[in-house]
């Protein structure tokens, strides 16, 4: 094992490195961007295999993985905002023809107006195509976390592709301590890949992309559904297993300070690191603050989450993406669902933050715990639905 100085960026391209994937097809984007520059040197230079297709869109990157995938391949990209959004009709192509592609997602807003910053407006968008999606707080967690997608994505009970998502800038640029495994172990640790009904077989021919109508359609949207249900256990196992070789396990939600915890924060990615920041203050002046912080957001980890909000009384949930219309957030409606459905009496106050980039502060969340623990204790009204740091607000 060795550790350096570098991006999620840089660590996520390394990743790729290490794994070799036969077929890489990607177009640049920002935030993105460095990840298959990186990558492009290293096939440019002969340090890997892998065939890379520079193509001249990401809808036309995903048709390429889609087509690298169904014929036998090992197959990864990588995209952002924009980039994502102009690959929607493929994704759905992606995980409906049970391909195991794996992508890095770097979280940026979603035009208009055009912005290049963080938030989580793309991939939420995103969140039922079918995809499974783990969500990284650090680059740390998202060097291992990309090498952890192939054998999800891969597994005989999942087969489904795989988002792995970070940051824009605050994660994907930030200059941080990394420890990387050596080529060998990723190698050992992905395995070889073995191909499942390949297109391009002889032996067994098959067809993809048939018509399939209202006689059975549902069945495979139900196929589709249980993969995502088995998805839960091969990812905790994976985790486990990255453990083994790396001392980091890793499960389906992360827990600080919860064990007795009365008032916890929910966040995604890197804001969950900025919240720990947070209850360690407020755990020196007596109040018992936790952070939840789920690093699978589909399928989404119904049990897990209710056993790590044992004795909460309120909690605050931070989306960085808005559902213009709902009257309430993703992350905060699922969990809230979560909640109805367990008969929990956990009061629920969801904030939407961050979009587009912006910051927030330390302050801002010290304010909000305080204010969860004080409606936890009935001694304030807080509104259910609200923003952080918005202007008039």
């Amino acid at each position: 094992m060795s550790v350096v100085a570098g991006t999620a960026n840089g660590a996520v391209a390394e990743a790729m490195r290490q794994i070799e994937p036969h077929v890489v097809a990607a177009y640049p984007i920002t935030p993105q961007t460095e990840v298959v520059e990186e990558f492009a040197k290293f096939v440019s230079d002969g340090r890997v295999r892998t065939r890379f297709v520079p193509v001249e869109s990401e809808h036309s990157a995903m048709s390429v993985c889609v087509g690298a995938s169904a014929a036998g391949t090992r197959v990864i990209t990588a995209t952002s905002s924009q980039g994502l959004a102009y690959m929607w009709e493929m994704l759905y192509i992606a995980s409906g023809n049970r391909l195991p592609i794996a992508m890095a997602l770097v979280n940026r807003a979603l035009s208009a107006p055009i912005n290049i910053h963080c938030d989580h407006s793309d991939s939420m968008g995103a969140r039922d195509s079918g995809w499974i999606q783990l969500y990284c707080r650090d680059a740390q967690e998202a060097y291992d976390t990309f090498i952890q997608a192939l054998p999800i994505a891969e597994h005989k009970d999942v087969r489904l592709p795989v988002m792995v998502c970070y940051d824009g800038f605050i994660v994907s640029h930030a200059l941080t301590r990394i420890e990387m495994l050596e080529d060998e172990v990723v190698g050992k640790f992905i395995g070889p890949y073995k191909a499942v009904n390949p297109l391009l077989s002889r032996e067994n021919p098959v067809v993809y992309g048939p018509l399939v109508l209202y006689d059975y359609y549902m069945e495979f949207k139900r196929q589709q559904v249980e993969a995502m249900e088995r998805a839960l256990e091969v990812i905790v196992k994976t985790g486990n297993s990255f453990g083994e070789v790396s001392g980091r396990s890793y499960g389906l939600v992360n827990s600080y300070r919860m064990e007795d915890a009365e008032i916890a924060l929910a966040a995604l990615s890197s804001t969950a690191r900025t919240a720990e920041v947070v209850a360690d203050e407020l755990r020196d002046q007596g109040i018992r603050a936790g952070v939840i912080s789920p690093r699978v957001f589909r399928p989404f980890p119904a049990e897990a989450l209710m056993q790590a909000l044992n004795g909460v009384k309120a909690i605050g949930v931070l989306d960085r993406a808005d559902s213009f219309g709902a009257g309430t957030a993703p992350l905060a409606a699922d969990i809230g669902a979560v909640l109805q459905s367990a008969g929990s009496n956990i009061k629920l106050y969801n904030r939407v933050y961050g979009l587009g980039g912006r910051d927030l502060t330390l302050n801002d969340l010290k304010e909000f715990f305080l204010s969860l623990e004080r409606a936890g204790q009935g001694e304030e009204e807080l509104a259910r639905f609200d923003y952080l740091g918005v202007r008039g607000g």
